[in-house]
């Protein structure tokens, strides 16, 4: 926290305590029986309290929308986020304590409390780190049961911290939001609770009486006001809140919940049992209303020396690692099914899941995570990302998994396609040429390893399509009876690029499809077949490749663009989208990718631990095995037995994209240019779907982190004027100037479609080279966030 901005709050601190003791003691209720309830705090305005400063009187247009309808909904195209203070995660990094570190740390909330103090007097985080080990130490096994230090410290501290601070934020922005200013708007009002008939209503926790604590109040307007960032009432306070509107001093109040996310199906069921009650009892109408103000928050805090490390998406390996909520959801993933059933169930009591995402740790379906968004590269500031996957469709039991493994293939494919060149994105699984399976380089990375594989895989679905016995193998078999062709002709099959649908716009590409296309040829190979001879004429040959694309190919190709066996193959493939983009943006101005690109050195990339021991030989070893003996037998006319066999590759080495119209994206896909910037700061469920939208910054840049957590409010307004509280922007202002010296390459030539469509930007971003007319996409609306291709439920 910087200085200027404890200054301020000391200010407020102070200003609080002055106002407290120059007003006394606010009375509610009968005075008779205020000393069994909770002192009632001093007045604060919001206005003051979160603007920074008293307005006067409110606009005409300020006041909580909705107010006639017992559930009314914030307009879709109006949803956006604000910002909360996180600052405990900057130590998510944080090691567990020594045994000397407990030691001088302690082991009460007496220590934390002393080490708290040292570090607001200092600000020297040293001391922030022995508070919160004070804390631990005095937790841990007790009552949070929690002894686990990276769950401890990811839902008693960060995850609380998020929780309380999260409401804070919410607040601030419905007062700025519906301008909540004025004299008559005050936060935090205590009210003693009675019943209908003027009875204390007594806590059974406390034994005293209960006291209700409203977020916001309105005397001159009757409303008594509660915010809920997530959605989601509580039962004790409802039930208090049926005592006070019943209860004849405030009989004539009107009750206003404020969500903040999707309005939980059973607060409105409650709120509408209540309006019912208390209509029944005392014929008002729509008392107790709700309104779902949606807005997502996303924290905020400074990295220091004990923030975790993330080298996902971040070009330069000097800077602080990358921060985003994709990255915490998927360090929160477990590694196996168990492993996330586990951490699922820890999280599943802990008060923290509003701010872990929707379902929790195990709410996103990782198998299905690709890149669908990365933003323009700003030099010194790394660039924004979005991913997009499928929410885990019963996360309790079957949470999502594998993250952090996925995350790390996107980034790292992203990230070999910008070092190396572009000829070096083949594989090939040829018996003829065990030399030549892939480039040397390429073959030290996963994703040259994905490739390969995928390959195989392809291989082996083909085979498994062309038995005889069922399916599409029956049809074809027949089909070739028919034509009079004793036997299958030798076949190149290999997978390439199909043209990418994307928009780009000036703060970045949208990844909006990027499927894949199975070519088929036929082809000779020296080895001999283990299927014996086949002697076929060219027009046998041209029929039976027909025959070929017409019954086999297109199952084939949709397994390779939906199956749940070419998932990686699909994710590294949008990373390569996204990395010819980043190329792209270099050639004009210089980006912190600039020293990556083309430099043929992957080594910050290399394979995966649990892949660290393979190599393309085993991946050829595994298709020769295939090749000779056959995935499976099965009766025929060729020397008694007839074995299925092909080859291949798959070859990257081109990338074709088209850009959108910006008038077909807003169509086809409303929402997700904003929804997108959201994600890159909270997780979004887009359009509020079953897909999630979540990203970050490759750089460390949480967005809006030099800025005042209070936003600062503009000069006092006239009576006719409305207060204007700018929200925070993490928009860069300005382009840097293009570098001196040339590019390192020549210009991309122009496609068979021209340039992309000019966005407004000074540089339209043109095709890339060499793209086949042939992989052009005919028209027909593509529904990018339904592509259920991608996950196998198509």
């Amino acid at each position: 926290m910087s200085t200027p901005i404890r200054t301020r709050i000391r200010a407020r601190t102070a200003a609080c305590l002055a106002s407290i003791l120059a007003a006394g003691i606010l009375t509610t209720g009968l005075p008779a029986l205020q000393s069994q309830a909770e002192a009632a705090p001093a007045p604060i305005r919001c206005d003051k309290k979160w603007l920074g400063k008293e307005y006067g009187s409110p606009p005409s247009n300020s006041g909580i929308q909705g107010k006639n309808q017992a559930f009314s909904q914030r307009p879709q195209n109006e949803w956006d986020d604000y910002w909360f203070e996180n600052p405990s995660h900057a130590f998510d990094g944080l090691k567990k304590p020594t045994q000397a570190q407990s030691d001088l740390a302690g082991n009460t909330d007496a220590d934390a409390q002393k080490w708290k103090k040292q570090f607001e007097n200092t600000q020297n985080p040293k001391y922030r780190v022995l508070e919160i080990y004070a804390r631990y130490n005095a937790q841990a096994g007790k009552s949070t049961g929690l002894k686990n230090w990276g769950t401890w410290l990811d839902q008693r501290l960060i995850g609380y911290e998020a929780n309380r601070l999260k409401g804070d934020g919410f607040e601030a922005k419905v007062v700025r939001d519906y301008k909540l200013v004025g004299p008559d708007w005050i936060c935090q009002k205590n009210v003693p609770v009675f019943d209908k008939d003027g009875k204390p209503v007594i806590d059974p926790k406390t034994g005293k009486q209960a006291v209700r604590k409203y977020d916001a109040y309105n005397a001159k307007t009757k409303e008594l006001v509660e915010f809920k960032s997530n959605g989601k009432h509580i039962p004790k306070q409802l039930r208090y809140d049926s005592h006070i509107l019943r209860n004849k001093e405030y009989g004539d109040h009107k009750l206003r919940l404020i969500t903040g996310s999707e309005t939980a199906k059973n607060t409105v069921k409650q709120y509408d049992k209540l309006n019912k009650q208390l209509a029944d009892e005392r014929g008002s109408q729509n008392q107790a209303t709700v309104r779902e103000h949606r807005s997502q928050g996303a924290p905020r805090w400074r990295a220091n020396q004990y923030t975790r490390y993330n080298p996902i998406m971040n070009p330069d390996p000097r800077r602080v690692g990358s921060v985003g909520p994709i990255n915490d959801a998927a360090f929160r993933s477990g590694s196996t099914p168990d492993q996330a059933r586990q951490i699922q169930h820890q999280y599943r009591n802990a008060n923290g899941n509003g701010v872990f995402g929707r379902g929790g740790p195990g709410g996103i379906d990782f198998s299905t995570l690709e890149l669908n968004y990365v933003g323009s590269p700003v030099k010194g500031k790394g660039l924004d990302y979005s991913f997009q996957a499928d929410y885990a469709k019963d996360p309790e039991n079957n949470p999502g998994w594998g993250g952090k493994a996925k995350l790390r293939l996107a980034s790292d494919a992203m990230f070999t396609w910008l070092a190396l060149t572009p000829d070096k994105f083949w594989v090939n699984l040829n018996p003829d040429q065990p030399d030549k399976i892939m480039d040397k380089t390429f073959g030290k990375t996963d994703a040259g390893r994905v490739l390969l594989e995928a390959d195989l895989e392809m291989k082996h679905d083909y085979a498994k399509d062309m038995d005889p016995r069922q399916g599409i193998g029956k049809q074809y078999w027949d089909a070739m009876n028919a034509a009079n062709i004793p036997c299958g002709h030798q076949i190149r099959l290999w997978i390439v690029p199909k043209t990418a649908q994307v928009r780009v716009e000036d703060d970045g590409i949208y990844i909006l499809d990027a499927p894949l296309k199975v070519n088929s040829e036929p082809q000779s190979v020296e080895h001999p077949s283990p299927n014996g001879a086949c002697t076929l004429t060219e027009a046998q040959i041209r029929t039976s490749q027909r025959l070929v694309e017409q019954y086999v190919i297109p199952d084939v190709e949709q397994k390779v663009n939906s199956g749940a066996a070419y998932a990686d193959l699909r994710r590294v493939y949008s990373s390569r989208v996204a990395a010819e983009y980043i190329r792209d943006q270099d050639k004009d101005r210089a980006t912190d990718f600039r020293p990556l690109i083309d430099s043929d050195d992957v080594a910050r990339w290399p394979l995966s631990t649990e892949h660290a021991s393979w190599t393309p030989k085993q991946t050829w070893d595994a298709y020769m095995k295939s090749y000779t003996q056959g995935d499976y037998s099965y009766p025929c006319n060729i020397a008694g037995e007839n074995k299925t066999c092909v080859m291949g590759g798959v070859d990257f080495s081109k990338s074709p994209k088209r850009n959108i119209p910006r008038v077909r994206f807003d169509l086809e896909h409303p929402r997700l240019d904003k929804d997108t910037k959201t994600s890159v700061k909270a997780e979004t469920a887009y359009r509020d779907s079953g897909t999630a939208l979540i990203g970050g910054n490759g750089s460390g840049q949480t967005g809006g982190g030099d800025e005042d957590p209070v936003p600062t409010p503009t000069p006092p307004p006239s009576p006719s004027d409305e207060p204007s509280t700018p929200a925070p922007s993490d928009t860069p202002s300005g382009k840097p100037s293009t570098p001196a010296g040339g590019d390192k390459s020549a210009p991309p030539a122009q496609g068979p479609e021209g340039d992309l469509a000019d966005t407004g930007s000074s540089t339209p971003v043109a095709l890339i080279a060499g793209i086949a007319a042939a992989l052009a996409v005919a028209g027909g609306a593509l529904t990018w966030w339904m592509r259920r291709r991608r996950s196998g439920t198509a």
